[in-house]
């Protein structure tokens, strides 16, 4: 098995066959593509062999397919064979989920660890395809600018009109500027693009002019033949111009135009050639009438495993500069602060009351008999300097953090997610729920001794592991490691996990094995955290929660509730195919989390009603 962390090798291949009359160099995976064709010609089949060419040749490539047509690269043509080892992320057959607000972890993975993947966006939305697109090119461009990530990839946009629209809509400004900015520099940073479309005419003028390469199949209407004449008149002549206009709207299926001014020679190539089959199973193909539709029995294989290991570690990189979870915590240092500076100085008040009570007359003859022994005024003393020295550790933690949030303040504008920066159109989302108020919980006596402060809450500090006591707190029964990473959003097999579990263990407020509760100690050290709704409002909260796919199940599960559904008939309405590996992962999830029971026949859990 090969891991998808490492581009995969094979033999040097210096040049590309695609055509039995032509091949192109191996340095084509820098330079931007065109493809140009109205729908049935071969240009998608075209995508797909540059794309297995380039792979083959140890290149890595990155392929966006918004209709879910590619999943196949990992079948062999006849579907009883292992194709090439791309990771599929997203749509009906993707090894994992692909969220709308998870393009910026997807770009760093792609970057950071050299992964090939097919991004398949077919279950999203319109909106939710700018809002993944416009995080996902930003931060894919912006990390290729570093010198250790500059290597060779070639970034494949099908139905590239919908990335870069001629005139894009109220939201989609800052996605076609990112495209925008890879076509025209992306080649110094290791980047290539291959843009591909059925209607050249709604595809940005500003970046199809430049394309160094224009591949062109048949083409008929007239506003597409015009939308091509406008790169004839940057990089062409008027006799190949000719040429090329007068076959476009004749020419049969899988024929092309390759047409590249000045590379990859000063004579450059203008070429008609018939296209090279592709050789990966065709997913994509049209159903035909009364034609039972074949599926692959064999897929090429990837080391998932070490793909969930290395997200769990970008996750918690991502998460490390998020302005929320910043903002989050300096919230609570700033109430762990303020209860601190209100205990010193009522320990204060209460010594000054000691020192200054007066004396009673000698002549009264009267035994007075002190509120508090010398012992006990000592024991105060000294509790009042700890108090103030960890007031003052508070505050110097605050203003630290402070200091860091401004110097990270322009690094972590790029995180913002992109449907926070631009007004998408409106969607109808569920109400929110109406959650209790956040409120500190008062432990026992014993309980604030065991976590070694006589009063008060001992900061958690981290906010993984926060998460993850926030999480047993909210569930005293119990929670097993891997419901706990569900809940707490942090892989039960990570060394992060395994990290904050032997923190929270050394400190005492974690207890048992394999089965986990929070302490006594542990409920001193979480401090203030939120209680869940319960019934109908519990289901309300983790729809919202989770979001996606797994969200429409769950919800699914709820509207039916006290009845069951079938997988199949759960995947219907939940516009998930039953039998892919994204329906899998949705509904390990909702198990992992305790939303749903039963195997052949799945029902909501009767606590959500």
């Amino acid at each position: 098995m090969r891991s998808v962390a490492v581009v995969h090798q094979e033999k040097n291949v210096k040049m590309l066959r695609i055509a039995k009359e032509l091949a192109l160099p191996l340095d084509v995976v820098t330079q931007t593509l065109a493809i140009l064709a109205r729908k049935g010609s071969g240009k998608t089949f075209t995508l797909r062999l540059l794309l297995e060419r380039l792979f083959k040749a140890g290149m890595q490539v990155v392929d966006v397919d918004p209709k879910g047509d590619h999943w196949g690269v990992r079948s062999s043509a006849d579907g009883k064979g292992p194709g090439i080892g791309c990771l599929i992320l997203g749509g009906e057959h993707g090894d994992l989920p692909l969220e709308p607000g998870s393009g910026e972890l997807v770009a760093k993975l792609v970057v950071e660890e050299r992964v090939s993947v097919v991004l398949d966006l077919s279950l999203f939305r319109k909106h939710e395809v700018a809002t993944f697109m416009t995080a996902f090119l930003e931060n894919f461009y912006r990390l290729k600018a570093r010198e250790q990530y500059r290597t060779p990839v070639m970034l494949f946009v099908d139905e590239a009109d919908a990335v870069a629209p001629q005139k894009p809509q109220r939201g989609e400004e800052r996605m076609l500027g990112a495209i925008e900015d890879i076509v025209r520099r992306g080649r110094q940073r290791g980047i290539g693009c291959t843009l591909v479309t059925q209607r050249s005419a709604v595809l940005n003028k500003n970046v199809l002019t430049q394309a160094q390469v224009m591949i062109a199949m048949r083409t008929i209407a007239p506003q597409d033949l015009a939308a091509m004449d406008a790169w004839i008149e940057v990089h062409g002549t008027p006799e190949q111009r000719a040429t090329l206009m007068e076959s476009l709207p004749s020419l049969p299926r899988g024929d092309a135009w390759v047409w590249s001014p000045g590379w990859p020679t000063d004579e450059g190539i203008f070429q008609r050639v018939h296209v090279d089959p592709i050789e990966t199973f065709d997913s994509g193909a049209t159903p035909e009438p009364g034609q039972k539709r074949v599926e692959p029995k064999e897929r090429a294989d990837v080391d998932l495993e070490a793909l969930r290991r290395q997200m769990a570690a970008t996750v918690e990189r991502v998460k490390a500069a998020d302005p929320t979870l910043l903002r989050r915590r300096i919230a609570e240092l700033e109430r762990s602060l303020s209860g601190a500076q209100k205990q010193a100085a009522e320990y204060q008040r209460l010594a000054q009351d000691v020192e200054q009570r007066p004396s009673k007359p000698a002549k009264e003859k009267r035994v007075e008999v002190p509120v508090l022994k010398d012992a006990q005024v000592k024991r105060l003393e000294a509790l009042f300097e700890r108090v103030s020295a960890t007031a003052e550790k508070l505050g110097a933690a605050h203003g630290a953090l402070v200091t860091e949030m401004g110097a990270l303040a322009g690094r972590v504008l790029s995180f913002q997610s992109a449907a926070r920066a631009t007004p998408s159109p409106a969607v109808p989302r569920p109400a929110a729920p109406i959650l209790p108020a956040r409120r500190p919980i008062a432990p026992p006596a014993t309980a604030r001794a065991a976590a070694g402060e006589p009063g008060g809450e001992v900061s958690v500090g981290n906010s993984g592991l926060r998460r993850m006591l926030i999480a047993l707190a909210q569930r005293p029964q119990g929670l097993t490691n891997q419901q706990l990473g569900v809940r707490a959003g942090v892989s039960s097999r990570s060394g992060t996990f395994s990290t904050y579990l032997g923190r929270a263990r050394s400190q005492g407020w974690i207890d048992g094995r394999g089965h986990l509760k929070i302490t006594d100690a542990g409920i001193v050290a979480l401090g203030a955290y939120d209680l869940l709704p319960e019934g109908r409002a519990l289901a309300d909260y983790w729809i919202r929660e989770i979001g996606g796919g797994a969200a429409r199940m769950l919800q699914a599960l709820v509207d039916v509730y006290p009845a069951g559904l079938t997988n199949e008939q759960l995947g219907e309405r939940a516009r998930i195919s039953h039998a892919s590996g994204t329906f899998s992962t949705y509904l390990g999830r909702l198990r992992a989390l305790e939303l749903v029971e039963g195997r052949g026949e799945l029902r909501a859990s009767e606590e959500l009603n």
